[in-house]
């Protein structure tokens, strides 16, 4: 474990029981709170992560999505920025850990389908069907159970941290109701390097993303 952070800002995630969503969003939210109003603090966190090899290398671009992981805890659980570009937007899936968001900056469209009873890649993809709507705004939080099926759709560039709980599952299902399939995606531990190096972030791109998040505010430098 290496970060910058505060000796005390994670303890309340510190022997968090990770199935008991109404604790993981007190926990959760208390240290992204602290975070989302403290914005010299994650601007340290983020610049950190340029020059730590263990956190830069866990780093995703992906097409009109970032990922920059500020910490990542023995015990499985990590602390994500999320950049969401104009226009992102995923398919119907389900997740293999828990995790609670902070919208930082930003707002995209949640949609939730319900859990993933019976959810596999052999699902009629037609058959889901939207049970909430939601508007996620700057300063909105929520906890997602990793068997919630949902989906974004980014109206601007947005912002998110995150609390990322200890993965449950080596899979979880993604759905694409253009095409009606489904398939099931694994984590990083049965991906092959091909597709890790694919997605990796390269230290260049990383550092632009760092000052880009500086020049729009949404951390401030030292």
């Amino acid at each position: 474990m290496t970060t910058l952070a505060p000796p005390d800002l994670f303890t309340p995630l510190t022997d968090l029981d990770w199935t008991d969503l109404t604790a993981v969003t007190a926990a959760s939210t208390e240290v992204l709170d602290q975070l989302a109003a403290d914005r010299h603090l994650l601007g340290e966190l983020t610049r950190a992560v340029a020059d730590n090899p263990d956190l830069s290398r866990l780093c995703e671009h992906y097409d009109i999505l970032d990922k920059i992981i500020l910490h990542d805890d023995p015990t499985g659980w990590r602390l994500r920025l999320h950049v969401f570009l104009d226009g992102y937007f995923d398919r119907p899936h389900n997740h293999r850990w828990t995790y609670t968001s902070h919208i930082l900056t930003g707002s995209y469209t949640h949609v939730l389908y319900g859990t993933d009873h019976d959810f596999t890649d052999e699902i009629d993809v037609s058959a889901l069907t939207a049970r909430q709507v939601r508007i996620e705004e700057p300063g909105d939080a929520y906890t997602l159970h990793h068997s919630m099926i949902h989906s974004v759709t980014a109206h601007t560039e947005t912002v998110t941290l995150i609390v990322r709980g200890p993965a449950v599952k080596d899979r979880f299902v993604v759905t694409d109701r253009a095409t009606g399939k489904a398939w099931y995606q694994y984590g990083a531990a049965t991906e092959s390097p091909k597709d890790a190096a694919a997605k990796r972030m390269t230290d260049n791109y990383l550092r632009s993303r760092i000052a880009a998040l500086t020049e729009t505010g949404v951390i401030t430098g030292p």
